[in-house]
């Protein structure tokens, strides 16, 4: 990290900055705080990138926009020496483990995350000694310390193709997302895939009714619908009653979903996702009347990471992602396998 003199950092904005239980506060997203980001961000020597359910003043101040993974990727490939990853700690420590030599901060460590917390490194190996042999699939939305008893990690995107990678014979262990693995098990047909019970508590509360009646409500529109959704089995079951035409019913990532939308004809899509996701396809295809099936499928974590979040940031040099070496090590070698077998793609 650049060693700089206080003076150079000090901020006319910092004073305006809160701090309370649901994060930083006290300043607005606007075109001062904007450039100010921008000159902090050039003295630190820092990159900033914003996953796609950041606030949109996050997402149209960040030099990337997108997914974890990519972004971890883009962070390891960057020649600056600092990364402000704007998203959660798993992701923030994702960029770590890739980036080992790297300073990573992340704009409130607060930031956590359900789906990443629903497993722990000990439950994984307690579950790993009553399937011996078993090779462990993680979805790559889990801290280090999980990713580090990982043989193999998926994306949204990949995760049926690593799976099918993996010999017929052996067990499998899926982690964490219980609906990411209802979706894996229904495309590979796999019955010795043992499903952990975790979920997104924001991606489960998208639920099928509400699907449902958004479909009904809007009949000539397509459904772009993340598979860790606990709505993803109603949308292939209104296909499959006809309800919807299959066509358009699509079970992407967040980076496929930037991918149809480019492709897209139709006037209106519905988007079952985190609400963060709408900015980006707006700015994809401006075209397109894009509504969430959920208005209220926030994420409080993501919404953590504020204008004052990160202006407090790049100002103080903090919050500082340590990830330890040996951990780091055994987590990135994980993510590897996976690359190796196929294209992460660009979603979760």
């Amino acid at each position: 990290m650049a060693v700089l003199d206080r003076l150079e950092t000090d901020s006319p904005l910092a004073a305006h900055i809160t701090d309370g239980p649901t994060g930083y506060g006290g300043v607005i997203g606007d075109e001062e705080w904007a450039a100010e980001v921008r000159r902090l961000a050039t003295l630190r020597g820092a990159t900033l990138l914003a996953h796609n359910y950041q606030l949109p003043a996050i997402q149209d101040v960040a030099d990337h926009v997108g997914d974890s993974l990519a972004l971890s990727r883009i962070a390891a490939e960057a020649p600056e020496d600092t990364i402000v990853f704007c998203g959660v700690h798993f992701m923030a420590e994702t960029a770590k483990i890739l980036s080992p030599d790297k300073t990573v901060l992340i704009p409130d460590q607060r930031a956590g995350c359900s789906l990443a917390d629903s497993i722990t490194a000990d439950e994984l190996r307690e579950w790993k000694a009553e399937h011996p042999g078993a090779v462990v699939v993680s979805y790559v939305n889990t801290t280090a310390a999980v990713k580090a008893l990982t043989d193999i990690c998926c994306t949204s995107s990949n995760a049926v193709e690593v799976v099918a990678s993996i010999p017929a014979d052996r067990e499998v262990l899926f982690c964490p997302d219980q609906f990411l693995g209802a979706h894996v098990r229904r495309m590979t047909g796999r019955q010795n895939l043992h499903i952990w019970a975790g979920e997104c508590h924001v991606h489960a509360g998208i639920n099928g009714d509400e699907l449902a009646e958004q479909a009904r409500a809007h009949p000539d529109a397509e459904l772009f619908v993340h598979p860790e959704c606990g709505c993803a089995t109603s949308a292939l079951y209104l296909a499959g009653e006809g309800a919807v035409p299959a066509d358009r019913v699509k079970i992407l990532s967040t980076g496929g979903m930037l991918d149809a939308a480019r492709e897209s004809h139709a006037k209106k899509v519905l988007v079952a996702t985190e609400v963060g996701m709408l900015h980006q396809l707006r700015r994809a295809a401006p075209g397109i009347d894009f509504q969430a099936v959920n208005d209220r499928a926030s994420c409080k974590y993501m919404k953590m990471i504020t204008p004052a979040a990160l202006l407090r940031c790049l100002i103080e040099g903090a919050d500082e992602v340590h990830v330890d070496r040996a951990t780091a090590d055994l987590a990135r070698a994980s993510v590897q396998r996976m690359i190796e077998i196929g294209q992460p793609g660009g979603g979760e």
